[in-house]
C-alpha cells in the first residue's frame, strides 16, 4: 500500500524560510514522478513542483521559481520542497502526489493525473 506522508508545515513570517518533506513507502519509485501541490481557503488546489525520481528533472511553477527548490533523496525515499522568502500568498495546505511517468507529466496532467496523494501539511505565512 502506497504511503505518502508529508511533514514540516508550520506558522512562519514573510520573508522566511520552511523546508517540507515527503516520505514515501509502499512501493518502489524509481519510475514515478513526485509533485508538491498546495491549495489555500476557497481556491483551487494548484501544481507547484515536480522532479522526476530517476534523473531529477524539476518543474516549478512561475510564482515560486528562484524561491523553492524540490528535490529528492533515493536512500531515504523522501522528496522535499525548500521554500525561501515565503509570502502570505504562500500560505496553503501543500500535499505531495506520485504519478508513472517524468515530471513533466505532473505539470500537463495537474491534479487529476495524480495517482497518490498525501493528508497534507498547512503553512501559515505571516505579513
Amino acid at each position: 500500500q502506497v504511503q505518502l506522508v508529508e511533514s514540516g508545515g508550520g506558522l512562519v513570517q514573510a520573508g522566511g524560510s520552511l523546508r517540507l518533506s515527503c516520505a514515501a513507502s509502499g512501493r518502489t519509485f524509481g519510475s514515478f514522478a513526485m509533485g508538491w501541490f498546495r491549495q489555500a481557503p476557497g481556491k483551487e488546489r494548484e501544481f507547484v513542483a515536480a522532479i522526476t525520481w530517476i534523473g531529477g528533472s524539476t518543474y516549478y511553477r512561475d510564482s515560486v521559481k528562484g524561491r523553492f527548490t524540490i528535490s529528492r533523496d533515493n536512500a531515504k525515499n523522501t522528496v522535499y520542497l525548500q521554500m525561501n522568502s515565503l509570502k502570505p500568498e504562500d500560505t496553503a495546505v501543500y500535499y505531495c502526489a506520485a504519478r508513472r511517468g517524468p515530471g513533466s507529466t505532473v505539470v500537463a496532467a495537474g491534479y487529476d493525473g495524480m495517482e497518490y496523494w498525501g493528508k497534507g501539511t498547512l503553512v501559515t505565512v505571516s505579513s
